[in-house]
């Protein structure tokens, strides 16, 4: 009997480890359900705010808004120090907006509107392109420097955590510039065509019930966000797939529904130019803003945050932006251009599905 003991113990403590991680699992998964629907009401909000506010202000409100689940997301880690979740998470925002969110949309827009000419303003797509180069140039400097000198790591590490922390002023210089040039000196190029400014549809709830929703909304994405942060790593175990994946691909899929679900829609009605708002102007802030902010927070609390997001990541995230340039380059939208985005982002997505990290 005494022998026994032992065996009956461990196959307790190996059950009781399997009934915690199934209940890990679930509390992640259902959090993540809870953003996405929580997500599609903000989008709901934020459009009925535009009527309010203009295409161009309703267009940053409604980016800034989607990205309030990747901005708690990477606050909460960035305060437990979970530097690479903060990263796949902030990366994988980025080339969700560009890949899926915007070659989803464009795919769609295209098979709805066959007998129509698809045509957007290429200044706005030209000055969203012009910001995510600049947030790419910043994130391949560091990278660069430490393959420049790999011997002295020591040196080379507070080397690239300097350079980020420069950068990332540099940064958010340049996104304050990019809000004033969209709000101020050149809106024009940000308004909707007169035909498209006609036939705009009536708001069902008032500027302030949706601000107050949007306050409450928030507060509930900040406590499931705080489940994700806190599940992630030991989900990503019991489903058998890497931190990566879930952090660059299921996350920002789900952070993602608001701007999704609203692009897909704008482009099926033929409004590109919202779409293009809603996809390359989430992308921009997240580049600019959101990943710079963690940088100068991190700064702050004394974490090591840095540019770094590693040879693969920074590497999708260059061909994600080069596409896209040639992709709005001619002001003209077709479902082909949809299709070989939306394609490239399930290549992407098997690349980290297949990673070990």
């Amino acid at each position: 009997m005494g022998s026994d003991e032992p065996l009956v113990f461990r196959d307790l403590e190996i059950n009781g480890g399997g009934a915690t991680a199934t209940a890990t699992a679930w509390t992640l998964g259902l959090s993540l359900l809870g953003l996405a629907h929580l997500a599609e009401r903000v989008s709901f909000l934020t459009e009925q705010i535009a009527f309010f506010t203009g295409p161009t202000v309703g267009g940053l409100v409604n980016a800034t808004c989607g990205n309030a689940t990747e901005l708690i997301l990477a606050m909460l880690a960035l305060h437990q120090n979970k530097i690479h979740i903060l990263k796949f998470s902030l990366l994988g925002s980025i080339l969700s907006n560009l890949l899926l969110v915007l070659g989803t949309s464009l795919l769609f827009g295209g098979l709805s509107n066959l007998n129509k000419q698809q045509t957007f303003n290429p200044k706005v797509a030209n000055v969203s392109s012009l910001v995510l180069l600049l947030g790419l140039l910043c994130q391949m400097l560091p990278l660069t420097s430490r393959f420049a000198s790999p011997s002295a790591k020591l040196w080379t590490d507070l080397f690239v955590l300097e350079l980020s922390r420069t950068c990332s002023i540099i940064m958010l210089i340049a996104y304050l510039v990019y809000v004033f040039f969209q709000l101020k000196t050149h809106n024009q190029f940000f308004g909707l065509p007169e035909e498209e400014e006609d036939d705009e549809e009536m708001a069902i709830i008032g500027l302030w019930s949706s601000f107050g929703w949007l306050v409450g909304m928030t507060i509930v994405i900040a406590v499931l966000s705080q489940y994700v942060v806190d599940t992630i790593e030991e989900s990503s175990q019991s489903w058998g797939v890497s931190v990566s994946f879930m952090s660059i691909i299921v996350l920002p899929i789900m952070g993602n529904a608001a701007e999704h679900a609203g692009s897909v829609i704008f482009a099926v009605k033929n409004k590109l130019d919202i779409t293009l708002g809603i996809a390359l102007g989430s992308a921009a802030q997240i580049s600019v803003f959101v990943v710079p902010l963690s940088v100068a927070v991190g700064w702050c609390l004394g974490i090591k945050m840095d540019l770094d997001f590693g040879l693969i990541q920074t590497a999708s995230l260059a061909f994600a932006i080069v596409l896209t340039l040639f992709t709005l380059q001619d002001g003209n939208s077709h479902y082909i251009k949809g299709m070989v985005l939306l394609l490239s982002y399930v290549a992407i997505s098997f690349c980290f599905f297949y990673s070990n990290y």
